[in-house]
């Protein structure tokens, strides 16, 4: 997946998932399966979300942390049944997230990389479903549920889900049919006016919703709870792994959360810029871009508690000071729903 395609370039791209339709090619993220009697109750036990609060044929927002609270990935979840789950993990990590769930799953319940077994294209904007009524598929399901359809005479799993903050969908061939759905899919793309897109503004559009990328606003050291994403805690359950550092968190506090941050001038901000108050270091970008919708620079940091939205902070941009106010998120209204 190239940062830009030849003939369109970044700011195209994201305007189109925008006001029309894109697709991207986003294969290189992981999949795995967990299935056997018990799943339920042990996926439930080592990840942060409660999966007992979704049914078969929905999907779930979740995390796999250390023992220390620490983020090994985020991942979406696929309930096919209590036995029987399907996960998407960040592509670096799926070899970490695999490996420790088998060394913690009990007999009976066995985790299977599959990586290799299929691939992921997320066709993403407003005109999603009319590309897909092209091939007389009309999905009327949820937000986060998935089913299983027919693409260019290929078998697929369809979820409404992505990570643009459009309504869209992403489309799971098998391995050895991938080339087919996608080709088929850019050719009523391309028939729409949209275009496929690459990684420079698969990020502009994740930033502008606020979403989290692994590395940057969550990691081994931020948590949960540091990136913000409390909400993708199922705090009422028992336990799970890394529970009793986050339920420590969030009782005691922490001393970064994650913010954002819009520009109030030219500057851009760039991860690992200094975030300062006063000319003291209070904080440390974690993301920053130019927004192609806003037209300004916007970013994701990680600030001392103290400072809330509405005030204004500075960065060190190269050199110059650039000043940013904290706002809240999203960047620009959803449309996922």
């Amino acid at each position: 997946m190239p940062i830009e395609y030849p003939g369109a370039g970044v700011l195209a791209e994201h305007a189109a998932v925008r006001e029309r339709v894109g697709l991207f090619d986003v294969s290189h993220l992981g999949k795995a399966s967990v299935i056997g009697k018990g799943a339920l109750d042990f996926l439930n036990s080592m990840l942060t979300n409660d999966l007992t609060k979704i049914p078969d044929g929905a999907a779930q927002y979740s995390m796999l942390c250390n023992n220390d609270g620490g983020v090994i990935d985020d991942l979406i979840v696929y309930r096919n049944s209590d036995t029987d789950f399907f996960i998407v993990p960040n592509a670096s990590n799926t070899s970490a997230v695999v490996a420790n769930l088998q060394k913690s799953a009990p007999t009976g319940i066995t985790v299977t990389n599959l990586h290799n077994e299929y691939g992921v294209i997320a066709l993403q904007g407003p005109f999603a479903t009319k590309v897909l009524a092209h091939f007389g598929v009309q999905i009327e399901i949820d937000y986060m549920a998935f089913t299983n359809v027919v693409i260019a005479g290929c078998d697929v799993i369809v979820c409404r889900t992505g990570y643009t903050g459009e309504s869209g969908f992403e489309v799971l061939p098998k391995w050895n049919q991938a080339l087919t759905v996608w080709d088929a899919l850019v050719e009523q793309v391309e028939a729409a006016n949209g275009l496929v897109c690459g990684l420079g503004a698969r990020d502009t559009l994740r930033t502008e919703m606020g979403y989290p990328l692994h590395g940057h606003e969550l990691s081994l050291e931020i948590s949960p709870v540091m990136a913000s994403a409390s909400w993708a805690v199922g705090w009422d359950k028992a336990r799970f792994q890394g529970s009793e550092v986050l339920k420590a968190q969030k009782e005691n506090g922490v001393a970064r959360r994650l913010v954002a941050l819009k520009s109030l001038d030219r500057g851009i901000p760039r991860a690992d810029m200094q975030v300062l108050h006063d000319g003291t270091e209070v904080g440390i970008v974690t993301s920053g871009t130019f927004s192609p919708s806003l037209k300004v620079g916007i970013a994701l940091a990680l600030v001392e508690t103290e400072f809330k939205v509405g005030q204004q902070l500075s960065l060190d941009v190269r050199g110059r000071t650039s000043i940013v106010e904290i706002v809240k998120l999203p960047f620009v209204p959803s449309h996922v729903r």
